[in-house]
């Protein structure tokens, strides 16, 4: 049950960066398809943070502690990137046009994943 409520945080925080930012769009045509496309890409993006962000963190430690956290924006806009891409690899209509819009997505799926899961519990 955890898994599923993460799941939609997720694709709710998905939701917002494509209605707030330019380059992150959503082209499935009617709603139901909108919201099964943002379960998918939420559930893709929950696959790529669990398995390749601790890779990138284990390597990339040094940066960590150099820029004090902030290399993390790049490694999550670089994460989004690879969802999208793996997205169109399945034929999913998710598209994230550019590292400045994954910069901002990024930014804006973590701290509304952030507040939801502050909202709901994390337990």
């Amino acid at each position: 049950m955890k898994v599923i409520l993460k799941i939609i945080v997720v694709a709710a925080a998905l939701w917002a960066s494509t209605k707030l930012v330019d380059g992150i769009t959503v082209s499935a045509g009617s709603t139901a398809k909108q919201i099964g496309t943002l379960l998918a890409v939420a559930l893709i993006f929950g696959l790529v943070n669990a398995v390749i962000k601790p890779i990138i963190k284990t390597i990339g430690c040094a940066f960590y502690v150099l820029t004090l956290g902030l290399f993390a924006l790049v490694v999550n806009a670089a994460l989004l990137l690879l969802t999208s891409w793996l997205a169109e690899q399945l034929d999913l209509p998710f598209h994230v046009d550019g590292f400045v819009a994954a910069f901002w997505g990024a930014i804006i799926v973590g701290v509304i994943s952030w507040v939801l899961n502050m909202i709901l519990g994390d337990d």
